[in-house]
């Protein structure tokens, strides 16, 4: 995926998310699910990739949950999600409802670097999005999947939650790694060799991010930079957007948006920032 982990008019300093909510599934998740359920039945497949990003190695992000998601009208669409305790995961709001769409139920995919085969496979239905959740401009693009236990392991294990100090972090300057199953560019399709992708991005002054997606754009996003045509791709949604703290990965974006132009199109990507849900989540736990 060319972040790899989504929406405008070609007008300089209004771009709408190319992969907006609103009818996300139909218009990307289902077309990418059977891509990739294609693929995995040809050799020697393991996995996806991320825009501009690089195969990430088994364990490189053991948090990464794929989602294989069932919706009312018997297809299957795809997101990410980031596990966040033995019982808990997290993901964007329009996984579960795009607008059009609603699901069913969830298939959270760990320790693997395949979809559709391999790893730890959790069934939920019980799927909490955000009560202010608004698919039309995407505020409060979150919400929490409640899981039956999970053991940890070597290449499975829950992400933390920024606390103290990062709680009032902009993050505006710092690497991340965005990381999840979807394409390597817009006009790419799945094949045999790709794998799961991570691509390491900068994290931009929300102001920025502003004069890109103006309707799009609230104190509750993140947002990082397009420069270099890598980030987050269609079926990147709900995965997440991590950096480093004292030597351990904390949780800092659940995928939202990217331009409408495409996700190679150097523009920002949106993200819903962590820390502006942080009691949200911790009521959940």
């Amino acid at each position: 995926m060319k972040l790899g982990i989504i929406l405008v008019v070609a007008v300089v300093a209004t771009a709408l998310p190319t992969d907006e909510p609103y009818g996300y599934h139909r218009k990307v998740g289902i077309k990418l699910a059977e891509s990739i359920r294609q693929a995995e039945l040809a050799r020697d497949f393991d996995g996806a990739r991320i825009t501009g990003g690089a195969p990430a190695p088994l364990g490189a992000h053991p948090y990464i949950g794929g989602l294989l998601i069932a919706l009312r009208s018997g297809w299957t669409s795809v997101c990410g999600s980031s596990l966040i305790s033995h019982t808990r995961a997290i993901t964007a709001a329009h996984c579960w409802f795009d607008g059009r769409e609603t699901a069913l139920g969830v298939t959270i995919v760990l320790g693997s670097t395949r979809l559709f085969t391999g790893g730890v496979r959790v069934n939920s239905t019980n799927v909490e999005i955000h009560e202010q959740y608004n698919h039309r401009n995407l505020i409060n693009d979150i919400a929490m999947i409640y899981l039956s236990w999970i053991p940890f392991t070597p290449v499975i294990q829950a992400i933390d939650l920024p606390t103290g100090s990062l709680i009032h972090d902009s993050f505006a300057g710092r690497g991340a790694w965005a990381s999840g199953f979807g394409r390597l560019g817009d006009l790419s399709g799945i094949y045999v060799h790709q794998y799961l992708s991570h691509v390491f991005v900068n994290v931009i002054d929300n102001i920025e991010c502003f004069l890109n997606y103006p309707a799009h754009v609230f104190p509750s996003t993140i947002c990082t930079s397009g420069v270099g045509h890598i980030g987050p791709c269609q079926s990147d949604s709900g995965g997440p957007l991590s950096t480093f703290v004292d030597g351990r990965p904390v949780l800092i974006g659940v995928t939202s948006f990217v331009s409408g132009l495409g996700c190679q199109a150097g523009r920002p990507a949106g993200y819903a920032r962590v820390t502006s849900y942080v009691p949200w989540i911790q009521t959940r736990m």
